[in-house]
């Protein structure tokens, strides 16, 4: 088996990727910088191009326009190259159904060049990391839909690439098998193994990427840490909890005059929420309160969440589904 090595301190560079099914746009002009050794997030709803472009850049599917590199081997010119340095986990299991979880991976293991004995010490440990140890020789029909998917992320490690394109990974998994995942990520990354990571769960990037590219509609929206992300669509908020909610219009004026900003007052709660552009004027803001002997039961200062970035961009939810990439693909 002919090794290529990475000759880029990228991972991924795509530039203006384009891909048309008919005469839809699946992906329109997307770039993408990934710097190696990081977790990168694309964030898109259902159809957003997310999964097409994965497939480009993973030679899977030839771009109609613009070009992509991983590691400085072009996806187009070198897919020999491209695919030694890459693992694909796709969001629906590649597995075997007529094969327990061990055949699965002697099997991946075998095609991958490892010996007999090796490829069954790959097998064992990857079983034993992903908690599929009890169930390793029971048919994948009794399998749930978590442990398939761990045992799909267990089968693209076998060689442990320099780069690993994970669809959609915790797509359908229970909150406790979803932590698990994140777990792997951490420490494949903590390796020194990049990942490409596309989800739809906000905190799932929020968690996870070091940056975050939005995709919808097949562009790049947005690009940048979660924090440049927040910040893009507004500072902090502070939100006070008054006592006694016969004093909620005078803390109201006193918080107003403050900040010099547009209050919004919840009078079944009595809570005041305003921007907050330094969170350092949080104590100050008190002062002025206690002053006017106006009580707070509770304070709060917040970030904008990725949930808010994504509805400001895009004008809608993250989970806004759309059919356009699905049918394509």
């Amino acid at each position: 088996m002919t090794t290529f090595a990475p000759t880029s301190s990228l991972a991924v560079e795509a530039t203006d990727l384009v891909k048309v099914f008919g005469e839809q746009r699946a992906v329109d002009g997307v770039s993408l910088a990934v710097p190696r050794g990081s977790v990168y997030g694309v964030l898109g709803p259902n159809g957003a191009g997310k999964t097409t472009t994965i497939r480009m850049l993973a030679t899977l599917l030839r771009p109609d326009g613009g070009s992509g590199r991983i590691f400085g081997h072009d996806v187009v010119a070198e897919p020999t190259a491209v695919r030694s340095l890459i693992g694909v986990t796709g969001q629906y299991a590649s597995v075997d159904e007529d094969l327990s979880a061990t055949e699965n991976l002697i099997l991946f293991s075998r095609l991958l060049g490892l010996g007999r004995g090796e490829a069954r010490r790959k097998t064992a440990d990857l079983l034993a990391e992903f908690d599929l140890a009890e169930a390793a020789d029971k048919p994948l029909r009794n399998f749930s839909g978590g442990m398939r998917r761990r045992l799909d992320l267990a089968a693209s490690l076998i060689a442990t690439p320099p780069l690993l394109f994970l669809d959609e990974p915790t797509t359908g998994l229970d909150p406790r098998t979803r932590a698990q995942m994140w777990d792997t990520i951490r420490r494949l990354v903590s390796e020194g193994t990049t990942v490409l990571l596309t989800t739809q769960y906000l905190d799932e990037a929020d968690q996870l990427a070091d940056r975050i590219a939005v995709i919808d509609h097949g562009k790049v929206i947005a690009e940048g840490t979660a924090d440049q992300l927040k910040a893009s669509v507004g500072g902090s908020s502070v939100h006070l909890t008054v006592v006694d909610g016969d004093l909620l219009d005078q803390a109201r004026s006193v918080v107003g005059d403050f900040l010099g900003a547009e209050i919004q007052v919840s009078r079944a709660t009595n809570q005041i929420t305003a921007p907050l552009p330094d969170a350092d004027a949080t104590a100050d803001l008190l002062i002025r309160l206690r002053e006017r002997r106006i009580a707070i039961e509770e304070i709060t200062v917040s970030k904008p969440s990725l949930d808010e970035v994504f509805l400001t961009i895009t004008g809608h939810p993250a989970d806004t589904d759309n059919d356009t990439e699905r049918s394509a693909a």
